[in-house]
């Protein structure tokens, strides 16, 4: 029900992504999703890939900081005011989002969103109960 996310500390310096980009792609690993938050001296940077362990691997012989972190992929129809339901769900149940962002989705209709909640299980049986799409690994990696 969850997918593996790879969180990958990274000094802010030049090129720094572009090499994990690198070292992931070189490996035949497709990047799904991305995302980045930085400060002055670091970013964290987010990344769901096909194969999340293989990816761990590359990375940490290449000597970058990295773990897993397991997450939710919902899948939001593509309407307007969806999104802010799923996240009404979430709020009226006093589960707290710590961060998300969207990839694009191969399934016509539907926008694809990574969720880190605080209490996954939670969090899937609420929005699965209103009908939204909780995607597996095979859905996400494929």
């Amino acid at each position: 029900m969850y997918i593996k996310q790879l969180t990958v500390f990274v000094e802010n310096q030049k090129g720094r992504v572009a090499d994990i980009a690198a070292a992931i792609g070189a490996a035949g690993i497709d990047i799904r999703a991305i995302s980045v938050a930085d400060t002055a001296d670091f970013g964290i940077l987010r990344l769901i890939v096909n194969d999340p362990y293989a990816a761990c691997e590359v990375l940490r012989e290449k000597e970058f900081m990295v773990s897993l972190t397991d997450v939710l992929a919902v899948g939001i129809p593509d309407i307007p005011g969806a999104f802010a339901g799923a996240l009404k769900i979430l709020a009226k149940n006093n589960i707290d989002v710590e961060y998300m962002y969207a990839f694009i989705s191969r399934k016509h209709g539907e926008a694809f969103v990574i969720l880190r909640v605080e209490d996954n299980d939670a969090a899937a049986s609420l929005l699965r109960e209103k009908g939204f799409d909780i995607l597996s690994a095979e859905d996400v990696y494929k």
